[in-house]
């Protein structure tokens, strides 16, 4: 045993042990039900669209690495947890300083390979529930965020069933459908511009946005029309 922990905390294993016990103890939260269900990061760019800041940076620079597309507390678990394991048979089995300095970036690689085989299946998975949870959104109303909406850009504020909202990204057609007997050319001069009230009425999954349209447009005439 006195052996086990002289390599769990030697170098190089020592500079993952510490990472590791804060994935445990997180996975241990999770698992008790403290941290709820929700994985922050899932997919790539999701994390831009749906999560914070943080979660978005972090999943960049994993998809930059072909470790995308996942949860970033999954692939960091993985490659903490492979690197330790790896850096842990390397320092019981090699002697010297040498040695064991060679055994850090080997268990660099190892992890990254490792991790990187794991996600394949496991990304179409998460992918495919994180669609499912988008198109939830569809058919919910929106505050427009951003400047202005068009075919390629906009952003928008909306409101889950459950009360948790997110900043999504939105497009409006180039030309508006008319809904609810709204003429086109009332629809078309309905712009979408920040604080504006859009409703989302479908989901893109290729480019990850949402297509919207004018709130009135979709429930009735305009405000400023009706009177």
């Amino acid at each position: 045993m006195g052996e086990f922990f002289d390599a769990a905390l030697g170098f190089p294993t020592a500079l993952f042990t510490f990472s590791l016990l804060v994935v445990t103890v997180y996975w241990t939260v999770a698992l008790l039900g403290g941290l709820g269900t929700e994985l922050p990061g899932a997919g790539g760019d999701v994390g831009d669209d749906f999560g914070d800041a943080e979660d978005g940076f972090f999943a960049e620079r994993l998809a930059i690495l072909g470790l995308g597309g996942v949860p970033v507390t999954v692939v960091l678990s993985l490659l903490i947890a492979l690197a330790w394991f790896v850096s842990l048979a390397g320092t019981a089995s090699l002697d010297g300083t040498v040695a064991r300095t060679l055994v850090l970036p080997v268990a660099l690689v190892a992890a990254w390979l490792g991790t990187r085989l794991t996600v394949l299946p496991l990304r179409r998975v998460f992918q495919g529930a994180v669609e499912a949870s988008l198109r939830d959104f569809v058919g919910l109303p929106c505050v427009i965020r951003t400047g202005r909406v068009g075919p390629d850009f906009g952003q928008a504020e909306v409101t889950a069933a459950d009360g948790s909202s997110a900043i999504v990204q939105v497009r409006r057609p180039a030309t508006d459908i008319p809904v609810a007997g709204l003429a086109k050319d009332l629809a078309e001069g309905t712009a979408l511009t920040t604080g504006s009230r859009a409703l989302i009425f479908d989901f893109d999954p290729e480019g990850r946005f949402f297509w919207v349209m004018p709130h009135e447009a979709a429930y009735g005439w305009p405000e400023d029309l009706a009177r």
